[in-house]
């Protein structure tokens, strides 16, 4: 197969994205479509080029690869969602915001609940799919928009997930990079925190704008979750479980098995009538809700692994067309001359970000888009002298926070399948994510916050 060049490259990629844009935004189209139609005209390609079928598997095999681990993450996910409410614990979280939250500040107050649980426990995943449920489900009741209170979560979840250093992203920025982890946190502030107090004014505004609630229905749905579930303070102990394992430097597998093992023991005690089967049908299609309320079964039907299964297809297919552009040297071929090019802070920060960003749309896995424009653009960051700390701020800013923004993104799309609530809807409203490769632009082009390397004595 012959190496492709810079132009080349560049037609892939537009004509890529212009495909699964105008079938995801366009048609409205589920992402798997699209991208499947992708990975096909690619294959043709290759193939046109002389390509063999083993180069094509090794591609497909190695972009799936990836992402093992993740998918079994996303599978455990499923089953403690639906043990939580079974257990009664996203239940009594919700009983509790209900009795402690004001509508008017319930916007606010979600980001930042989110930002500390996200910061404790270095997950967004997994704060997303257990605080982020019982908070998405409150503001629902309340009337509020349901893609405002999902961007409020969002970002409270990405902002935690981003400065703990308990963040697989965060690590893993710091380490491309070659800067020190707590040295590339505290750096990290100069674009975080300018983002953070924007947001948090935007969801202020809001918030405070959104009408009052009707509280008959928000004390319907209290009495309906108290009718059906075991409100107690019982329910917070899988909740401390999970602070402590995460402080403990626990995996993110065992702490799922360990906090789903006692949400199963709850939901015994609870039920003694519970059987086996009842437990191996809630964990393969999740739980059912059946009140006689309508609303609160659909907030509460959620998880199982089966329910899973339709964002781990959408990843397996977009970590497989992201395999197969980088075995034919598609995105090497689009981002080497760049880096060769670029003689200001200003100019590269820019296409840093903006590498960051396109890995994102085209191969839509959070981890390559630190991982490729790290490798790309080391050598210019040493080049200008930069800093580490420069380079490993402008990965984070440009990749891992921008992969819940992309409909086919493995994060994006877990968002939306856990939350219920569209990409496209909740993006105008993450505004974390939006600002932080704005801050970090800017901070290119001025120089304020960016790290030189230090003089030798």
């Amino acid at each position: 197969m012959k190496k492709i060049n810079f132009g080349e490259a560049i037609i892939i990629l537009v004509l890529m994205l212009a495909i699964l844009g105008t079938g995801v935004i366009g048609f409205g189209l589920s992402p798997q479509v699209p991208v499947l139609f992708v990975v096909a005209l690619l294959i043709a390609w290759a193939k046109v080029k002389k390509a063999t079928w083993e180069k094509v598997h090794d591609g497909i095999t190695e972009g799936i690869t990836t992402a093992i681990i993740p998918i079994f993450i996303f599978l455990l996910i499923g089953t403690l969602i639906a043990v939580w409410i079974k257990a009664g614990i996203i239940p009594a979280l919700m009983v509790f915001g209900f009795n402690s939250l004001s509508v008017k500040f319930f916007v606010p107050s979600a980001f930042i609940v989110c930002s500390l649980v996200g910061l404790s426990i270095g997950s967004g995943f997994t704060t997303i799919s257990t605080v982020g449920i019982a908070i998405l489900g409150m503001g629902m009741t309340m009337g509020l928009d349901p893609a405002l209170v999902a961007g409020a979560i969002l970002s409270g979840a990405i902002f935690g997930d981003k400065m703990s250093p308990l963040s697989d992203s965060t690590n893993l920025a710091s380490a491309v990079a070659g800067s020190e982890l707590f040295a590339h946190i505290k750096n990290m502030m100069w674009t975080t925190i300018p983002a953070f107090l924007i947001s948090l004014i935007g969801f202020l505004a809001l918030g405070h704008a959104s009408k009052a609630p009707d509280m008959t229905r928000v004390n319907e749905t209290i009495n309906i979750l108290e009718q059906h579930f075991t409100i107690n303070w019982w329910a917070s102990l899988p909740i401390i479980l999970m602070f402590v394992c995460a402080w403990c430097k626990i995996p993110a597998i065992p702490t799922l098995f360990i906090n789903i093992f006692v949400s199963t023991v709850m939901i015994f005690i609870n039920d003694p009538h519970f059987t086996i089967k009842q437990l191996a049908s809630l964990v393969e299609t999740g739980f059912v809700a059946q009140t006689k309320n309508a609303d609160v079964n659909a907030l509460l039907t959620r998880g199982g692994i089966s329910n899973m299964m339709g964002t781990v297809s959408l990843i397996i297919m977009t970590l497989a067309l992201g395999g197969l552009l980088m075995k034919f040297g598609i995105v090497a071929a689009a981002m080497d001359p760049l880096a060769k090019k670029l003689n200001t802070p200003g100019k590269l920060v820019t296409i840093t970000i903006c590498s960051g960003i396109a890995i994102n749309l085209f191969v839509g896995e959070q981890y390559l888009s630190v991982i490729l424009p790290g490798r790309a653009f080391k050598g210019a960051f040493e080049r200008l002298k930069l800093d580490p700390l420069s380079l490993s701020r402008v990965l984070e800013d440009g990749g891992s926070v921008i992969n819940y923004l992309i409909p086919w993104g493995v994060a994006g799309s877990f968002a939306a399948s856990t939350l219920g609530v569209s990409v496209l809807a909740f993006l105008p409203f993450t505004f974390f994510s939006l600002l932080c490769p704005v801050f970090s632009i800017l901070s290119g082009i001025t120089g304020i916050g960016l790290k030189w390397q230090k003089k030798a004595a």
